[in-house]
């Protein structure tokens, strides 16, 4: 059976992922102060719950090409891209991956009934790939080692 996207989302909450986001009239300081400080390498971008957009560190450096060192003073709507890639719990991982490379996007927020549940990246994803070809070869080893001998 496919990976979902909701597996990703499970596999990242494993491991103590969380969704950081903030307001879009939040100074572009505070967006990258989220960044650098849960070492992670998007935002998303809320109002009133909803998301509005979504800061990465493409988005960073286009305002930083933009508006040199006033950058870190801008409110991040200024900076955020108004629409990002979206992905549904019940995508599946490899629809995500092919969305991703083709779009050129290295995080996709998960919107479920339109309320945000989480944000994959490009590194969820090659880790639940990585978890996932560990175990197949794992049940292709027991599989060999039990071999009937003829």
């Amino acid at each position: 059976m496919p990976m979902t996207v909701q597996e990703i989302l499970d596999d990242k909450a494993g491991q103590g992922g969380r969704t950081h986001g903030v307001a879009p009239g939040a100074p572009v300081r505070e967006a990258v102060a989220t960044m650098v400080r849960e070492d992670i390498g998007s935002v998303v971008v809320l109002d009133g719950g909803q998301l509005v957009g979504i800061v990465t560190l493409r988005e960073l450096l286009r305002g930083l090409d933009r508006q040199g060192s006033r950058l870190l003073e801008a409110e991040v709507r200024e900076v955020m891209n108004p629409e990002p890639a979206v992905v549904h719990p019940e995508d599946s991982a490899d629809g995500l991956r092919a969305m991703m490379t083709e779009r050129h996007v290295s995080h996709a927020p998960v919107l479920k009934g339109g309320a945000l549940v989480g944000i994959v990246s490009f590194h969820d994803i090659a880790r639940s790939a990585v978890k996932d070809v560990a175990f197949e070869n794992r049940l292709l080893k027991q599989y060999i080692k039990n071999w009937p001998q003829s």
